[in-house]
């Protein structure tokens, strides 16, 4: 038996490859690029380790070519579900009785596979699935996921070594149990990272999932599967079932052994798991644990000494990097009239040298969004602020779906701060921008904190140290992730832990050690070495 005591090193985030001109990793994912588009694979559901097909089937496509089919998936129905749930709760014993340090090799085997050897096709699926920029599909489907896989056993081993004191007479320790049951895992289209981290977080801990990916993105998905297979996941562990989110949620929502829900998607589907959850508390053997990052309105609001060309950048940036279709992108602003046409020639300019396409064009800025259901409604917006005496849309307004889903990049002003657009949710790429008089500041924090039921994301630009510090008070519960004189997007993992409250989910922050904890149930152990012996205690003598 080998009863050293490890303990991980904490690692340096993975280095993000450029992918300019005349470098080795352009030539090869340009490689990758027309090998996967050259293909048509099939995408079973994996269950106990197994490929399963269920002739039941639905198209995977090119958001930015949708008549372009990448694959064909099978669907999983109420049986399929109830087998993955018996075969995680099967693979739960032997998953939870290894060490953790076993656990955590797993992991890391999963990011070195990554890192060298699939990297260029996690990427290239995530361009052509996702409809992704090679600077964002860099990002998170390569780096993201791999610091999430280290980290999160670096920080596991911190959990694990924290114990409590114990006197000469006794040993006190705590054994960090996984949650009991399975934990259904939700994932969402905009980020394979967290398609992997939503199931990794939890196994890490000695949990077995069963996996249920967005549709929209399971050609990522499905090749995470894969490798997770030839990383030595055991079978049963994670359980992958593509389908119908309606159907499996039917089964796996009203299972006596649900332990946990660990989801990324809408405010409305994270509503309606937690209102079935409390219909089902009397079913359960524990109360679930439910930990889900939801929507955002974020925000980005200027001093008046804020710096226009800094401001303009992360607006485009931040609002437009793929496609707005990030929880944390930024799509309402509040800028001080002094710097506004400052502001808004930057702005022009850069709009100017935007460039929209398909993601293997490098030289693209954005591309598609990801179907049409989400082509329309980000549209309706659009023609709410056209047909508003309100608004006045200063760049873009318009969108062909016609061979892919492509909205222009779309900037609003606005005389309402109070506009839909300043409120609700878009999840596009469109900003809206409130002018307001330099004076009122303080009276515009507490406007921008009262606007949207979201608490997500936010930005503050500003030169002078109280505007910041003022700004960070009055809208301390307005973000979760908050920033000054940057773009409201872009965390990474082990330096700004991601989540935020309110509408937003419940704050568990991925990409810290917090997260981890919540896939845990701890178990207090006292040892007495010399137990008593008799009931009387001193103070029941006899005397004075």
């Amino acid at each position: 038996m080998n009863n050293a005591i490890y303990s991980i090193q904490r690692p340096v985030n993975e280095p993000v490859l450029t992918y300019a001109p005349g470098t080795p990793e352009r030539a090869e994912l340009m490689k990758e690029l027309k090998r996967l588009a050259s293909e048509t694979i099939e995408i079973p559901l994996i269950i106990n380790g197994k490929p399963v097909t269920t002739g039941k089937t639905g198209k995977v496509v090119m958001p930015h070519d949708h008549g372009h089919v990448l694959a064909t998936y099978h669907m999983a129905g109420e049986k399929e579900t109830r087998d993955a749930i018996d075969a995680a709760l099967k693979a739960k014993e032997a998953w939870l009785s290894i060490s953790w340090i076993e656990r955590s090799s797993v992991m890391l085997k999963i990011a070195e596979l990554i890192s060298k050897k699939y990297r260029y096709t996690i990427v290239a699926a995530t361009m052509l699935g996702q409809s992704k920029s090679v600077q964002q599909a860099e990002i998170e489907a390569a780096c993201e996921t791999i610091d999430f896989l280290r980290f999160n056993s670096y920080f596991a081993g911190q959990i694990y070594e924290e114990q409590p004191s114990s006197g000469t007479d006794q040993l006190n320790r705590v054994e960090y149990r996984p949650l009991e049951g399975f934990v259904y895992t939700i994932s969402p289209f905009n980020f394979t990272a967290i398609a992997s981290n939503l199931n990794m977080s939890v196994a890490l801990m000695g949990n077995t999932t069963v996996w249920k990916p967005a549709t929209s993105s399971l050609l990522s998905s499905w090749i995470l599967m894969k490798i997770f297979i030839e990383a030595g996941v055991p079978a049963g562990v994670v359980n992958f079932l593509p389908g119908k989110g309606s159907v499996i949620s039917s089964v796996a929502m009203s299972h006596p052994d649900l332990g946990g829900i660990h989801f990324t998607g809408s405010n409305g589907t994270f509503n309606e798991l937690w209102k079935k959850a409390a219909d089902n508390l009397e079913n359960y053997k524990s109360y679930p644990r439910i930990v889900g990052e939801t929507g955002g309105k974020d925000f980005i609001i200027v001093h008046p000494t804020g710096d226009p060309l800094a401001v303009a950048t992360a607006i485009v940036r931040g609002s437009f990097e793929y496609q707005g279709q990030k929880c944390s992108a930024s799509s309402r602003a509040y800028i001080p009239r002094s710097l506004w046409p400052e502001i808004s020639s930057h702005i022009d300019r850069q709009m100017s040298e935007l460039k929209t396409g398909d993601p293997a064009d490098f030289s693209t800025f954005m591309n598609a969004v990801i179907d049409e259901k989400s082509f329309d409604n980000i549209m309706r917006y659009i023609g709410h602020a056209r047909d508003s005496s309100e608004c006045r849309i200063l760049h873009g307004g318009r969108g062909d779906k016609s061979k892919g889903w492509f909205v222009e990049p779309t900037i609003i002003l606005t005389t309402n701060p109070k506009f839909v657009t300043m409120q609700e949710e878009i999840f596009g790429p469109v900003m809206t921008i409130y002018i307001y008089e330099d004076e009122k500041y303080e009276e515009t924090l507490r406007l921008c904190n009262e606007t949207s039921p979201y608490g997500l994301t936010g930005a503050v630009f500003s030169t002078d140290r109280q505007g910041l510090v003022r700004a960070c008070q009055v809208l301390r519960f307005a973000a979760g992730n908050f920033y000054y004189n940057d773009k409201p997007t872009g965390a990474m993992v082990g330096l700004q832990p991601f989540g935020g409250a309110r509408a937003s989910g419940t704050n568990d922050k991925a990409g810290g050690r917090l997260n981890l904890l919540r896939w845990v149930s701890p178990r207090t152990i006292k040892e007495t070495f010399l137990p008593a012996t008799d009931f009387r205690y001193p103070y029941m003598g006899q005397g004075v």
